[in-house]
């Protein structure tokens, strides 16, 4: 095999929603990306492309007989205030968005004001619980989390510092060689 591939960035991330209708209310009303593409797929159904920055996109399926989700499997059971973040294997966990690190305080009343409960910013750092009330050198991005229309977790995410080698320092877990898989 020959080199690597050159990423640019997500081109998009196709999700599947319940109510394209409010799907579209929800990500073009209140979060504000814009509609780029509307798509009809042959024999029923909707895939539509919402604009959310960089030239990427976040699209959605609907589908007409898809299968409820099924939270804790599907994805998380709630947000991760709120109880366990797992999901299964194979499972789409949450969609972080890169927000402007000078205006994520000021999301959180944003979303609030639109109805849109949502989590207090999070500072994410390397503590034990991984958190941490204030902001110091170690915290590498700052977080909030709430749920669209349909349970899918969101987050909007900014990073705090530049990452460097120090931040990759685990052995990646292979089944098998751990009693805890």
């Amino acid at each position: 095999m020959g080199g690597t591939f050159e990423f640019r960035g997500i081109n998009h991330l196709a999700l599947v929603c319940k109510d394209m209708g409010r799907t579209v209310d929800f990500y073009e009303g209140v979060l504000g990306m814009p509609l780029i593409k509307t798509i009809e797929i042959p024999g029923g159904g909707q895939h539509f492309f919402f604009d959310c920055g960089g030239g990427d996109a976040l699209a959605f399926f609907w589908f007409p007989n898809a299968e409820q989700a099924t939270p804790g499997v599907s994805g998380p059971q709630v947000r991760p205030d709120r109880g366990d973040l797992t999901s299964a294997h194979g499972s789409m966990n949450h969609v972080a968005l890169d927000v402007p690190s000078e205006k994520i305080d000021e999301y959180v009343g944003r979303l609030r004001d639109a109805g849109v409960d949502c989590t207090e910013v999070a500072n994410h750092d390397d503590s034990e619980f991984g958190i941490a009330e204030e902001i110091h050198p170690g915290v590498f991005v700052r977080s909030i989390y709430f749920l669209d229309p349909d349970g899918i977790l969101l987050e909007f995410a900014a990073w705090a510092r530049d990452l460097g080698p120090d931040d990759v320092n685990l052995t990646p877990v292979r089944v098998g060689d751990t009693e805890t898989v």
